[in-house]
């Protein structure tokens, strides 16, 4: 698989030079509102002290540290806030393979290529493990392969692609095979807010040195452009983290931090609780219109991806751009995130017009 180039901006620009009316199901871009806290925080933030307008610490706003140590119960000293999960990726994957315990890197197939492409950049050397049918990992086939050169292993549960969510088993014996093969456990829980199945359970409910939570803000509250994220790391890590940080980025946005903040506080679980039933809905009536084209399809019980496949129709970027052209739809390769879905197509719910695109499929295949 090559992942030195990720697709999605190929598709995007497709679908942005495409002479009809596409409907745009590419990227994990949240369509509706955030909290009315967070935009009443910018707006305080900017009519406040310009010396606040200065470096903020690099472990990110101590306020903001505390309320995510409280609430995932832990010590604030293991949170340091990040630009975005992206980067507290990368610097758990990082520190994973500069630690003399291996070079190998444990993925799953499918995979949200930007781990993949992490891989590439530090060095690493990827390793996959195939999951079933429903997007579910078997804790038997990771362990199966990872041995003492297993450096990192690398989860997200509810899951990008398929709309997995792990139970709590799965999750536990990810970390006693991290611990085993003195590796770390990285887990990326950004759609941690979008479970419908009510089975997710985060790896902060292991205790291990070996593990670390990756989370942000950009889905659960709408704002993927701030790039407010975080990761949860054990006390031995923290020095090393911070300094990785510092290096790498000195600090995270100010203004931004200090308005997740304010929502985090103001913001009543309705908002959180409106947004899962309304992507509950769009999900729901999505598949139903794939039932009309004639798809195999995967249903999510996490996140707000649906991955189909269309008969004598593989998931290629050649198709893909058919899709666009023929039937104002942008999707996704299944080829992107692996070999196991090359047939497949990856679709983004976060749009209105889901139902839409969904229908436009169907007439596609039905009169095609």
């Amino acid at each position: 698989m090559d992942y030195e180039r990720p697709q999605f901006f190929r598709v995007m620009q497709y679908a942005d030079a495409a002479a009809g009316d596409v409907i745009d199901m590419v990227s994990g871009n949240p369509d509706w509102e955030p909290p009315g806290a967070l935009r009443e925080g910018l707006i305080e933030y900017a009519e406040g002290d310009p010396e606040q307008f200065q470096y903020p610490a690099s472990e990110g706003l101590l306020a903001l540290r505390e309320e995510i140590a409280a609430r995932r119960n832990v010590d604030r000293e293991q949170v340091l806030v990040t630009n975005g999960a992206g980067e507290a990726n990368h610097l758990a994957m990082a520190e994973g393979l500069t630690r003399d315990a291996g070079d190998e890197v444990l993925l799953t197939d499918p995979v949200y290529p930007y781990y993949a492409g992490r891989t590439n950049l530090l060095g690493g050397r990827a390793r996959y493990v195939t999951v079933d049918d429903d997007g579910r990992l078997d804790p038997d086939a990771v362990r199966a392969v990872a041995s003492e050169d297993t450096a990192v292993i690398v989860v997200n549960s509810p899951n990008n692609p398929t709309g997995a969510v792990y139970p709590e088993e799965t999750i536990r014996e990810l970390v006693d095979i991290a611990e085993t093969c003195d590796a770390l456990l990285v887990s990326d829980e950004v759609y941690d807010h979008f479970d419908y199945s009510r089975q997710f359970t985060s790896a902060l409910a292991v205790d291990s040195e070996h593990r670390i939570v990756t989370n942000a803000f950009s889905k659960s509250l709408a704002i993927t452009g701030f790039r407010v994220g975080y990761a949860i790391v054990p006390e031995w890590l923290v020095g090393r983290f911070r300094t990785r940080h510092m290096l790498t980025n000195v600090t995270s946005s100010r203004p931004a931090q200090y308005a997740v903040y304010r929502a985090l506080r103001e913001t009543p679980p309705d908002y959180y609780a409106e947004s899962r039933a309304m992507l509950r809905s769009r999900i729901d009536a999505f598949t139903d219109a794939l039932d009309a084209a004639g798809a195999e399809y995967t249903t999510p019980d996490g996140s707000f991806y649906v991955m189909a496949r269309f008969e004598d129709f593989p998931g290629t970027m050649e198709n893909v751009e058919r899709l666009i052209d023929e039937a104002g739809v942008a999707g996704m390769p299944g080829a992107a995130f692996g070999e196991s879905r090359t047939d497949w197509f990856r679709f983004a719910l976060v749009t209105p017009r889901a139902e839409e695109a969904a229908k436009r499929l169907a007439d596609y295949f039905s009169d095609g």
